[in-house]
């Protein structure tokens, strides 16, 4: 084995760990291969004899490609808005049993409500809040990437942390709990029982849409209006499949072997308190449904 094999190799037993990392910093998959690719370039461009820790080393630089990545969004205008509706990439996993690369990137049961509200921060509250509080790296290591001091880099993860709990609540852990309640929504959908969806949503519950630029997308409050846009959904929950989305108990919708609508729940107290809804038919169909195939 050559230097070059045995320093992929060695970038290979770290991948999925630096996945990981690149999908919480940029809630895109595709970004994430793309910033996993820059970091093999990077390292495959420096004196492997100069790294003593090469997990560090390379969780630093996958953070730093990643916080570049997120400020050029920015610069280009493509960071998402408060004013818009953009739901991050879902990972889809059949039931009952996840792909085993599927569960180590949502190790942290990472759902898509708490990856939304990621979106709203700075990229650098972003990074700090991802590095420390979700992969344990000390501040020492992420103040150089932020060009901060290491107490301005624990500042910078305390704003990011009051922010990610007061707007991204704790599901219930139990997924046989979450399972009951969907199929609940499901059924009332299903049958277009209005009473029955009221019952089974949180009455400050929050449902976002992202139907790209060839479907609506906005945000819905309410016990009583979510319920009276999910009638519109029956059609869907015809053809809805269960799925693992994000980890947690969820839809999706498939016709004619195409995929309409990802859905996923965060469930709190048995009363579902958001709904994330991806209908977007260009990053739908992206998606990898062979994990629902009966």
């Amino acid at each position: 084995m050559n230097e070059h094999d045995f320093l992929a190799e060695r970038f290979e037993a770290h991948r999925s760990h630096l996945l990981a990392v690149a999908y919480r910093m940029l809630g895109s998959l595709t970004e994430a291969d793309d910033a996993l690719q820059e970091t093999w370039l990077k390292l495959s461009r420096s004196d492997p004899d100069e790294v003593d820790n090469l997990a560090g080393w390379l969780t630093t630089v996958v953070g730093r490609v990643c916080l570049d990545m997120l400020r050029s969004r920015r610069s280009r205008g493509e960071e998402p808005l408060d004013a818009q509706v953009h739901v991050p990439d879902p990972i889809i996993a059949g039931m009952p049993d996840a792909d085993p690369e599927h569960a180590i990137l949502l190790a942290d049961s990472v759902g898509l409500a708490l990856l939304v509200v990621l979106e709203t921060l700075a990229p650098a509250e972003r990074l700090a809040f991802v590095l420390h509080d979700l992969f344990a790296v000390p501040f020492d290591e992420i103040a150089p990437i932020v060009d901060r001091t290491p107490a301005a880099a624990r500042q910078l993860a305390s704003r990011a942390r009051r922010r990610v709990q007061g707007a991204a609540p704790s599901p219930d852990g139990d997924l046989a709990v979450q399972r009951e309640v969907v199929d609940a929504f499901l059924t009332a959908a299903r049958g277009g029982d209005f009473d029955a969806l009221v019952a089974v949503l949180d009455p400050d519950v929050v449902a976002r849409a992202d139907g790209g630029a060839l479907r609506p997308s906005g945000v819905v409050r309410g016990a009583e209006q979510v319920a009276g846009q999910a009638l519109t959904f029956a059609r869907f929950a015809a053809v809805a499949r269960p799925a693992l989305v994000n980890g947690m108990a969820g839809i999706v919708s498939v016709a004619g072997g195409q995929p309409m609508s990802v859905l996923a729940f965060t469930i709190v107290h048995r009363r579902i308190v958001t709904i994330d809804i991806l209908a977007d038919p260009q990053r739908l169909s992206r998606l990898d449904l062979t994990v629902l195939a009966s």
